[in-house]
């Protein structure tokens, strides 16, 4: 008999997005909601709109039962409900909370909020992330062989590349792809020949596939060169205005992946992410590196709230003893 009572409230609270997830004490999700209550997009400003926000989404789960709850991501930010400090690498994962925050609720709903990681090697500006965190140890967990040597990719507005060993991250880098790619869209000159039109999958595969090719044979250099050719494509008719979209995120991919596995250590290779985007960036790293990725991890977001709930001590078991 499957038990579907709720033992924890998880959140995921983003900069555009909130969602939410209730977990059984074994770590399974029973119900997840979601709203657009991100961090910059409170239904109030300041701390009642995130008691609202909280309320809206958690009330009827937590007018059941006193349930614990955990959060990650920009709610633990300088602009979310309580700034908490970022951990330093090389960070153990099993130490999150210990460097966790906590904010309590008008209510007296006590919240576990994760902090995020900075990376700060000496010589180079420092990296930082806020959630992916929480994504990498619930890629990992219940995956020993995740956990010594890895490379996890997690795509998306901002790229994160990071070193896992022995379940500690020593550090990470920061790729701003996703942005610039929206930025060259909507706002250059190269987003006025791009069209929409419908186009066969196999024009728009080959067109994202010729813009990884150019970044694979320019190697790490070179970047604004050849984003031109974006326009140039277009403007000589060498690529339809439906392709050149696709191209351009070839050129932007590409180079990512060519600057990132020029410092990787060798060990297996994790993509985190949307199944879309991470399908992509596979495509990328074969034609580049001559294999993909190990393994695709799709939201593992719930299952590293789990584990920091357990390790937090938020959960028992029925003989009372934690988790």
């Amino acid at each position: 008999m499957t038990d579907d009572t709720p033992a924890l409230i998880a959140l995921d609270w983003g900069t555009s997005s909130l969602r939410a997830f209730a977990m059984t004490a074994q770590g399974r999700v029973i119900d997840t909601r979601a709203s657009g209550h991100g961090v910059q997009h409170l239904p109030e400003p300041g701390l009642p709109g995130f008691e609202a926000a909280f309320a809206a989404i958690c009330g009827t789960w937590l007018d059941r039962a006193p349930l614990p709850v955990v959060a990650s991501g920009m709610v633990g930010s300088a602009q979310g409900w309580r700034e908490v400090p970022y951990l330093p690498c090389p960070a153990d994962l099993g130490a999150l909370p210990h460097a966790a925050g906590r904010v309590t609720t008008a209510g007296g709903q006590d919240i576990l909020i994760a902090p995020g990681l900075i990376h700060d090697p000496a010589g180079a500006p420092p990296d930082v992330m806020r959630g992916e965190e929480i994504q990498i140890a619930g890629a990992i967990a219940g995956h020993p062989d995740r956990q010594a040597g890895t490379t996890l990719i997690l795509p998306g507005t901002h790229s994160k590349w990071a070193r896992v060993e022995g379940g500690t991250v020593t550090g990470f880098e920061t790729h701003m792809t996703g942005e610039l790619f929206a930025l060259l869209r909507t706002r250059s000159i190269l987003g006025r020949l791009m069209s929409d039109a419908p186009l066969a999958d196999t024009v728009r595969h080959a067109a994202f596939l010729d813009g990884v090719a150019e970044a694979a044979r320019d190697g790490a250099g070179g970047l604004t060169h050849l984003l031109f050719g974006t326009r140039t494509l277009g403007l000589t008719g060498r690529l339809p205005a439906a392709a050149l979209a696709e191209y351009c995120s070839g050129l932007l991919i590409g180079h990512e992946i060519v600057s990132a596995l020029a410092t990787r250590a060798d060990g297996p290779l994790l993509l985190v992410g949307s199944p879309a985007l991470c399908a992509r960036y596979d495509r990328a790293l074969t034609a580049i590196a001559g294999r993909g990725a190990d393994a695709i991890v799709e939201n593992p977001a719930p299952a590293g709230l789990f584990r920091l709930a357990c390790d937090a001590g938020l959960l028992t078991s029925e003989s009372g003893d934690p988790i």
